[in-house]
């Protein structure tokens, strides 16, 4: 008996030290990486921001600690509210650098115009050729190699810099796609949406978000998306996608290897008849507004 209240005793000791050196494990990382984000949304060089900023790691991963139930000495108390305040203040740097590196791709805009000769036949563009959706009704249109025979996609008039951005409005889609293609696409018949054929799009529906490659790159749902921005950076083979009112990096495709022009390019999905599906994609202006 003696032995067995003696066991019980040392854990019970024992538990509220290792509490302490994990807290304190925690805490130093999470300051740690707080010194490597903080410089960063001070720095006006665009190129080195965007190149840091996605050579950051994840953030070191904590432990919900409000489901620790022992009754550890009160030191540990101060150090939960010690790494609370240290995880509020990385969470307000990350958005605050998030928010800087939207600011600083914005500066890229380009002003994306649909081009109708590539336009699928069962797709409508406005006359300023800033909005598109499926009309539910294939058109009879002149043939044309440059356009999309099966699928209801569009690309843009023009190419752009080795470093564009531009803003696409979703707001009432269930379904779309958007990102760019490289000009040698196939547009006949059935197409793929990836990397090795040319594409670096994200996809969404009810079910979330999709980098349509293979395998796909299944990300988090985010409800409320209104309006996505897409930045390129040719040289550095880059494709990113941003929620912009939420002003969050979505996902970013590194490591490109791009050998031709890539155009904008817009899949507003295939009309609902029930309408949900009937609202346009719009090529929106930048707003630079702080």
């Amino acid at each position: 008996m003696t032995s067995t209240v003696k066991e019980k005793l040392e854990s019970t000791e024992k538990q509220p030290e290792d509490l302490i050196k994990e807290l304190e494990q925690e805490i130093e990382d999470l300051t740690n990486r707080s010194s490597e984000v903080k410089p960063l949304s001070h720095t006006k060089d665009h190129l080195h921001f965007l190149q840091a900023f996605r050579s950051l790691k994840d953030p070191p991963h904590t432990r919900d600690w409000t489901t620790v139930k022992v009754r550890p000495p009160s030191y540990v108390g101060t150090l939960r509210r010690s790494l609370h305040q240290l995880e509020e203040t990385l969470s307000m740097e990350m958005k605050k650098l998030h928010y800087a590196e939207l600011k600083r791709v914005q500066h890229y805009e380009v002003d994306v115009t649909l081009d109708p000769d590539t336009a699928s036949p069962w797709l409508i563009l406005s006359e300023d050729g800033k909005q598109v959706h499926d009309g539910g009704v294939r058109q009879k249109l002149p043939d044309n190699p440059k356009r999309f025979t099966h699928y209801p996609c569009v690309l843009s008039r023009k190419i752009f810099p080795s470093r564009f951005y531009f803003e696409v409005q979703v707001k009432d889609k269930t379904a779309r796609s958007l990102g760019v293609a490289r000009e040698s696409i196939e547009r006949i018949g059935a197409i793929i949406l990836t990397p090795e054929t040319g594409y670096w799009t994200l996809y969404f529906n009810k079910d979330g978000f999709v980098f349509t490659d293979i395998p796909a790159v299944r990300l988090p749902l985010r409800a409320e998306l209104q309006k996505v921005g897409v930045f390129v950076d040719y040289d550095e083979g880059l494709v990113s996608f941003y929620d912009v009112e939420a002003r969050v990096h979505i996902y970013s495709a590194t490591g490109c290897t791009f050998r031709e022009p890539l155009y904008p390019f817009l899949y507003p999905g295939l009309y609902d008849y029930e309408g949900k599906n009937s609202a346009p994609l719009i090529i929106s202006p930048v707003n630079q507004t702080d």
